[in-house]
């Protein structure tokens, strides 16, 4: 009460306080009005042959600048394409443009004029076309897109690369599409029309295009001219083939709101794709003026001269004079009421001897993960410098670096090419190191932030100063069962604790984990996404039976000390074929486990440099652990749940069949998951 007591008087003090200002400010507002200025942007392609492309332009997808100097989706320069269905590809200009003013709630106005070309390829010619009624999942079309991001790739086929699964409600986003593919579904009119999208695949308005003497898969360069009045919310859409100029004839012209489906920054540029009939759809040149209004506080045009009054003349003096005497009063009330509260405060507390419950303070929620500027990571890497780096692989870079507070920090800074030629989308990758982020467990690495600049994607994570387990496993000298035993519990118990939060890791090797200096197992170098997967639920369903699997092969890995594929060794001239099988060093690690498993000599397995140092008992039962998890999903491997009460020696290991499966993975190489030799073993 003593404290409500004081603070009270002065919370009232300070709004009479604030109250007298606000009066002051809104008169001085009434004499001198916020300028409003216009902010404009403006860039030109007159062709995409020049170097700044590579700055300015932001290709996503399947999508290319090929020597013509042409925007090309689907990207056809690569020389191992041959079937271009169901391909879908982006390029927006890689910086932000304001198109809407949050103040005014009023878009920008802008006009827009880029020349396409619409390629028919032989395989729709001899189908007949793109046309048809829309049966099927086939569709392909090309659009003018002003969308809230630069990384975010749509569905192929009739969803034209604008929008995917992924896209919530609050994806916003403005389209205008040329579409050459009759989707019912969607209500298009025919397979030549153009259609303004609104925050949805679905147009809210469609235009036949045919009725203007315009084929869109004629083979002819087009060029569309587009401009937006923000003022009368109008929008005027020409379109003709590039050889007859500016076409007098609008294709459509009406009032169309656009603002709720805007930000105060976007993105703008081109989507396209292709389904069960392909094209090439390419932009050979593209103009882009926006204009908005934004609103600046500007200083007074009154100046101290304008204020000094000579002798009693002016009427402007009084009122300052009033306003000051306001002002000083308030002021002086303020001090009054404090001294007084603070007087009968203090006499409560000489007169009263009352005990007061100390005040917990909250606790400060540790560092939180937050996205980083590429100038940061840039700055803690030394510019990405080669002596950073500490280790490298078709997926991406890793550099140690140290952030501006001293925190050491490792960045894993994922390939553009790699990216785009396993067909994986950025949005989805984006999502799953956000959701990482949140996790902390004492066998996990920690993730200290994210960097989404541009095209690059790239993890912050803890810096572990004891390397990889792959350097001591494989290292000079010869690591004791105890250590490694230690490894695979904290390892199960990382992946246990990632399942029950309904994720995986989806990258499980040796050269994941990580060893701190007090010899603890940290899982990190996450997957995020498997490579090659284009539905995000399928992922979902066999990401958790994907890490139990390589767990697996892992624990073989750590109880034989030799690596799964050991090809690269060199074996004696005079060693015969049936010492090589017994011996294992030319056979799959996995392989030769199930062979010796088969034969009941699963010892030799073992990694004999141990010696002394061995639990024989142990290793062989963890061996057997390792074989249990590369089983069959449906018949008979674990979960990690269970896998930890395994290597726990808490619960008895179930018995393996006599002889090994017929294949350890169920998916076949249409799933893209079998390009990891982990889980597709070549047995004949």
């Amino acid at each position: 009460m003593a404290s409500v007591s004081f603070f009270l008087p002065i919370m009232i003090a300070f709004i009479i306080f604030f109250f007298f200002v606000c009066v002051e400010s809104i008169e001085d507002k009434k004499t001198n009005d916020g300028a409003v200025i216009n902010v404009t942007k403006h860039f030109s392609f007159t062709d995409f042959n020049t170097p700044r492309t590579v700055h300015d332009i932001m290709l996503l997808g399947s999508s290319v600048v090929d020597k013509t100097g042409r925007i090309q989706i689907p990207d056809t320069t690569q020389n191992d394409v041959v079937d271009l269905k169901h391909l879908v590809g982006r390029a927006v200009y890689a910086y932000p443009v304001r198109v809407f003013d949050p103040v005014t709630r009023t878009p920008a106005s802008f006009e827009t004029t880029f020349a396409f070309q619409i390629e028919t390829t032989k395989t729709n010619e001899s189908s007949g076309g793109g046309g048809g009624d829309g049966g099927g999942d086939g569709g392909s079309g090309f659009t003018f897109m002003i969308t809230p991001d630069e990384f975010t790739v749509g569905r192929p086929g009739p969803w034209l690369g604008m929008l995917n699964d992924a896209c919530d409600e609050q994806y916003k986003a403005v389209g205008i599409e040329f579409d050459t593919r009759e989707n019912i579904q969607f209500g298009d009119p025919n397979d030549n029309h153009l259609g303004i999208n609104l925050g949805s695949i679905v147009s809210t308005i469609t235009v036949n295009v045919s009725e203007f003497g315009i084929n869109l898969k004629d083979g002819e360069i087009h060029r569309a001219w587009v401009h937006y009045n923000s003022q009368n919310r109008f929008l005027d859409i020409r379109l003709d083939s590039d050889s007859r100029g500016y076409p007098s004839k609008l294709v459509f012209s009406g009032e169309l709101d656009i603002s709720e489906f805007l930000k105060e920054y976007m993105f703008v540029g081109f989507s396209a794709s292709t389904g069960n009939f392909t094209q090439i759809h390419n932009v050979l040149s593209w103009n882009f003026t926006s204009s908005s209004q934004a609103s600046l506080r500007v200083p007074s045009p009154e100046t101290c001269e304008s204020k000094i009054t000579i002798g009693g003349g002016g009427g402007g003096g009084g009122r300052n004079n009033l306003d000051s005497f306001f002002i000083f009063m308030t002021v002086v009330f303020l001090v009054v009421v404090a001294l007084v509260s603070l007087y009968y405060n203090r006499k409560r507390k000489t007169g009263e001897t009352s005990m007061l419950p100390a005040v917990n303070e909250r606790p400060r929620p540790p560092n939180k993960p937050r996205r980083f500027t590429i100038s940061e990571v840039s700055s803690a890497t030394r510019c990405f410098d080669e002596l950073h780096k500490v280790a490298s692989d078709e997926r991406s870079d890793t550099y140690r670096g140290t952030l501006s507070n001293g925190c050491q920090v490792a960045v894993k800074r994922f390939s553009v090419g790699y990216f785009k030629s396993h067909g994986i989308n950025r949005r989805r990758v984006g999502k799953e190191i956000k959701a990482m982020s949140k996790l902390r467990h004492p066998n996990l690495v920690a993730i200290r932030g994210w960097c989404f600049d541009h095209q690059e994607t790239m993890v912050v994570y803890d810096y572990v100063q004891n390397g990889t387990f792959d350097d001591w496993l494989y290292g000079i000298g010869v690591l004791p069962w105890s250590r490694r035993l230690k490894v695979v519990r904290d390892v199960a118990q990382a992946l246990s604790y990632l399942h029950s939060q309904n994720l995986a890791h989806k990258n499980v090797n040796t050269s994941s984990v990580f060893i701190d200096v007090s010899f603890r197992a940290l899982l990190g170098d996450f997957g995020f996404v498997l490579s090659g997967l284009e539905s995000s639920r399928f992922e979902a369903t066999v990401s958790q039976s994907t890490d139990v699997f390589e767990f697996g092969v892992l624990m073989l890995e750590v109880v034989a000390g030799r690596k799964r594929y050991n090809r690269s060794e060199s074996k004696p001239s005079d060693m015969s074929q049936s010492d090589s099988k017994t011996d294992g060093s030319d056979l799959d690690l996995l392989e030769w486990a199930w062979t010796m498993h088969e034969i009941n000599e699963k010892e030799k397995v073992v990694d004999v440099k141990m010696s002394s140092v061995l639990n024989m008992e142990q290793a062989v039962r963890v061996l057997e652990i390792g074989l249990l998890c590369t089983l069959k999903d449906n018949k008979g491997r674990p979960t990690m749940a269970e896998v930890v009460e395994y290597v726990s020696f808490d619960t008895e290991v179930p018995k393996l069949p006599p002889s090994r499966p017929m294949a350890l993975f169920p998916y076949t190489s249409t799933t893209g998951l079998c390009t990891n030799s982990y889980m597709c073993a070549s047995f004949k």
